[in-house]
């Protein structure tokens, strides 16, 4: 029985390891300027797989809300690793959600895969919506993490 317990601890801490490759993540979403009332409000982030895995595809799902129906407009989504700015890219807001969007709920899917020499750690996204007259629609900001083990060393261990 005593040699039954390590085995078991083992077990459970490569789980604890392998689980996140395998899952998705609601994150934590602030506002870029707390004291803005934004048309559009979101109410969440989906990161599928958490952490994110490099050379492995990335959905972000942003689930929001509109007081005013958009046409169109513009993402722009800007990276920090650490405090460091790392990368810029621009979306048209009609190839990441359907257009046009009306008053209520609708939901921002955008997937990636980021490079396998991505390095792991912390990053943070801002993402800027913007209607098609520059009016800004929202700021977010939200954390995320690109794991150390990339899934194919999973694999072959």
């Amino acid at each position: 029985m005593v040699q039954f317990k390590p085995l078991l601890a083992l077990i459970l801490f490569s789980l604890c390891l392998i689980m996140p490759f395998t899952s998705a993540k609601s994150t934590e979403v602030h506002y870029c300027n707390k004291k803005a009332n934004y048309p559009v409000k979101v109410s969440g982030v989906e990161i599928d797989p958490y952490p994110v895995s490099r050379g492995k595809n990335t959905t972000f799902s942003i689930s929001a809300s509109t007081e005013e129906p958009i046409s169109g407009g513009k993402l722009t989504i800007d990276v920090s690793y650490f405090i460091f700015h790392v990368y810029s890219e621009n979306h048209n807001l009609c190839a990441e959600t359907s257009c046009p969007v009306s008053v209520g709920d609708f939901v921002i899917s955008h997937s990636q895969e980021l490079p396998g020499i991505t390095p792991p750690g912390s990053y943070t996204l801002k993402m800027t919506m913007v209607d098609g007259n520059k009016k800004q629609l929202s700021c977010i900001t939200f954390d995320f993490s690109i794991g150390f083990l990339a899934p194919e060393s999973l694999a072959d261990s």
